[in-house]
């Protein structure tokens, strides 16, 4: 389920509300001149501090884009650009892209020079946005119609050539062919509504929540909540078509709304948001079947948390579990080469309903975007325990609902 939109105030320095808040576009270029393209993979590799350049100190920022709502009280009024410092994780306000409305969830192209945002609206929507080189703003490439209410997520085909996303409202996926070229969206090519199984207790009926790649590319997976039920497709790279290979059927009233795969591909991590548990599936990669485990802990012992979305650190060890209701990340050690989820603890997420949590790409950083303080928190990662530090104060953002790290 959608939850409510909370109202609050972070603390410390960060993107402001009103027409006039925050820099103005231009002044992306300003602390955040480390745009993706600006930056080489040697810059930043996975697991290793940026290189030293000649007669120059390393670079020690890098872009980050916030989601937020623009549509409700106390939101924001586009996508929010800022900076971060990858040693203690900072982050620097430096602009907003406006002309987006409701980009509740963003997801970056593979070759890093697109970023695609859901318009989270009853007319819902799909929006490109290009990530010039040099350090330039992002640039606003136009916007496709998804064909239902409400998108709530959305994700980039391998690929690069489909982009695929939920609409949470109406129960439904869309697939948009990508340009090669531009980046831009083309009109959509298919729209597949979950109508069976039954909607679960209490559910009005589908609410389509995630939609995801298999790690081998080989099918497409959406988080049905409504339904209780993880479906499987095999898309058709040449016409942008859907067809539905299987499904997975949860517990009634589970309310599975997020799941992130292992990096072997074999195992996948469901959080079910209306009964406070997460699941381990197998996962069989040809064909597309997963295979729900039974129940466990959250960490947050009884009632209702919503638990949000997994998230696992790069070697495949750690699992991370937003926590919104208790205001919580659950860590959990990683075992059996992916079959087991061995709980280890919690720790306060700082801030007020973490909707969503990302890593840097060194993995050295987490952030957690919490809807309701409207502010960003940073934690070290430990890549031997996986344990979280707090990374100084929390960043002030409005009504942050995802956050993009680049």
């Amino acid at each position: 389920m959608r939850e409510g939109r909370g109202r609050g105030r972070g603390t410390g320095r960060g993107i402001g509300t009103g027409p006039g808040a925050g820099v103005g576009r231009r002044q992306f270029l300003g602390a955040a001149a480390v745009a993706v393209a600006g930056l080489t993979v040697g810059d930043a590799a996975p697991g290793r501090s940026p290189r030293p350049r000649t007669g120059r100190r390393p670079r020690t920022e890098r872009p980050l884009l916030l989601g937020t709502y623009t549509s409700k009280e106390g939101g924001g009024t586009g996508v929010g650009l800022a900076s971060y410092d990858t040693t203690n994780g900072a982050m620097t306000a430096t602009g907003v892209v406006t002309g987006v409305a409701d980009p509740s969830y963003l997801a970056l192209a593979p070759s890093g020079r697109t970023c695609y945002a859901v318009d989270e609206r009853e007319d819902g929507g799909v929006t490109a946005l290009a990530l010039p080189p040099g350090g330039a703003p992002p640039e606003v490439l136009g916007t496709q119609p998804t064909g239902g209410a409400g998108p709530c997520h959305l994700s980039v085909h391998p690929g690069g050539r489909w982009l695929l996303s939920a609409n949470y409202l109406s129960g439904s996926v869309a697939v948009h062919p990508i340009s090669p070229q531009s980046g831009a969206l083309g009109p959509r090519t298919d729209l597949v509504t979950h109508s069976a199984p039954p909607p679960g207790p209490g559910q009005d009926g589908p609410h389509a929540h995630q939609v995801v790649t298999s790690p081998d590319g080989g099918h497409v997976l959406a988080v049905d909540l409504g339904n209780d039920t993880v479906y499987t497709y095999r898309l058709d790279e040449r016409t942008g078509r859907l067809a539905r290979v299987s499904y997975a059927a949860l517990r009634p009233g589970a309310g599975p709304r997020h799941l992130t795969f292992h990096p072997s591909g074999a195992f996948a991590y469901l959080a079910n948001e209306v009964d406070n548990t997460v699941v381990v599936c197998g996962y069989d990669r040809r064909s597309g079947r997963l295979t729900p485990g039974a129940p466990q802990s959250t960490g947050t012992a009884t009632g209702t948390s919503y638990p949000a979305q997994f998230l696992l650190t790069g070697n495949g060890r750690f699992a991370y579990l937003a926590n919104r209701g208790h205001n919580s990340l659950t860590r959990y050690a990683v075992e059996a080469a992916g079959a087991r989820l061995r709980l280890l603890d919690t720790v306060p997420v700082g801030g007020d309903f973490p909707r969503q949590i990302a890593l840097s790409p060194d993995r050295r950083l987490l952030f957690a975007a919490n809807q309701k303080s409207s502010s960003v928190t940073v934690f070290t990662v430990d890549e031997g325990t996986g344990a979280l530090t707090p990374a100084g104060e929390p960043f002030a953002a409005p009504m942050a609902v995802c956050v993009l790290p680049l």
